[in-house]
């Protein structure tokens, strides 16, 4: 037996509320950001509305028809207020409380049964916007923050901007009658479908906190929290990626092994402090260098790896002179020993991406910096293979 529309109504209404309670229970942990309050009380405003509206006929029109599709209403823009909310987007306020008033107001005004067409196509139409913008939302996610979820997100309110374009159309041309409730009890699909996928997508945006802690977690462990380069665990990652695209691109790789000259003595003499700032300040310039696609790691306490896709040693050895100039430039203002002041000492190798390892790379790479420390430090020099190449 099909359960009718109106049950259908308060069957989704509770679900929702059970959903708003779970989302704000997560944010009463004090774990999250704002977000899932927006979500969880976006739940509770539609749940509230699906029973005003499922008490069509039993309670008062006004509270049925205008407050009930208000209070829905003020729900599902909660949901966009919370997404961008989500993605670090400004709040707009002025626009929600236009999107609030455009459909209130005539829903006010419209609150007699004859008005029933007029207030379906209103929903409808804004609604859909509504849900163009969530779908914008969910790309952007997917695209910036590369969060799978984000399109899982955008594909759940796609189906929805055709279902109110079809529930709007119906309307205009008489198809879907003149009442929520006819006594015929039409076909109640359409609210069933459109009610499973409010419902979905609730997981969907879960399911966007989850994948974004997990990233968070991901990048914690990768990187180093002094400099924010990569770890070794990063650079071993980043090494393996390298590797598996030059499989489609082949190509060359050049590593730069980077040690900061007189660092152990600047630490004993001006404290583990100064040299915190020395390696934030070396880090700093040497990005300012890199490109994007290049990799900076921490090898370890004072060395580090720069990973250079597609670029041949001749080109490497001037962005390492680069990065050197960059460091000495940011330590215009240190007001260490100018007797002492850190300098880097910059060993290169070159090999293939797609066969050699991080390992081979590093040891010529270290045979170069070593060589570059005999010859009286702050100097770049590259590895024997290369320069016979």
């Amino acid at each position: 037996m099909l359960l009718d529309l109106r049950t259908i109504y308060l069957a989704g209404a509770i679900t929702a509320l059970i959903l708003g309670l779970v989302q704000l229970a997560a944010y009463a942990t004090g774990r999250f950001e704002r977000w899932p309050l927006w979500w969880g009380l976006s739940n509770l405003l539609m749940g509230i509305g699906f029973i005003g509206v499922g008490l069509r006929g039993v309670v008062p029109d006004i509270v049925s028809i205008p407050l009930a599709n208000t209070v829905s209403w003020i729900g599902y823009l909660l949901v966009l207020f919370g997404v961008r909310s989500f993605a670090g987007q400004p709040a707009r306020l002025p626009l929600y409380i236009l999107a609030i008033a455009a459909a209130a107001i005539p829903l006010f005004l419209w609150n007699e049964p004859e008005g029933f067409v007029r207030r379906v196509v209103l929903v409808s139409i804004l609604v859909m916007a509504c849900d163009v913008l969530l779908v914008r939302e969910g790309l952007l996610l997917w695209r910036r923050d590369r969060l799978v979820s984000g399109a899982i997100l955008a594909a759940l309110f796609a189906p929805t901007v055709i279902l109110f374009a079809l529930r709007a159309w119906l309307a205009v041309t008489g198809e879907l009658g003149v009442e929520l409730f006819p006594a015929d009890n039409a076909d109640p699909w359409f609210a069933a479908t459109g009610t499973a996928f409010v419902l979905l997508r609730s997981g969907a945006l879960l399911l966007l906190a989850a994948e974004r802690s997990r990233n968070r977690l991901v990048t914690i462990a990768q990187h180093d929290p002094l400099t924010g380069a990569m770890n070794r665990s990063g650079l071993e990652r980043a090494m393996a990626r390298i590797a598996a695209d030059a499989g489609k691109r082949p190509g060359r790789l050049t590593l730069l092994l980077i040690d900061i000259d007189h660092f152990k003595s600047l630490n004993d003499t001006h404290g583990h402090a100064a040299g915190d700032h020395i390696l934030q300040l070396f880090a700093g310039a040497a990005r300012s260098e890199l490109r994007a696609s290049d990799i900076l790691a921490r090898h370890g306490g004072d060395e580090f790896v720069a990973l250079l896709p597609h670029m041949p040693t001749k080109d490497a050895v001037r962005v390492a002179n680069r990065i050197r100039s960059a460091f000495a430039r940011a330590l215009a203002d240190w007001d260490g020993d100018p007797l002492r002041q850190p300098t880097l000492s910059i060993g290169v190798a070159e090999g293939d991406a797609a066969s050699d390892e991080l390992e081979t790379l590093l040891q010529h790479a270290d045979e170069a910096l070593y060589r570059s420390k005999r010859l009286g430090r702050d100097r770049v020099q590259v590895q024997i293979h290369a320069l016979a190449r």
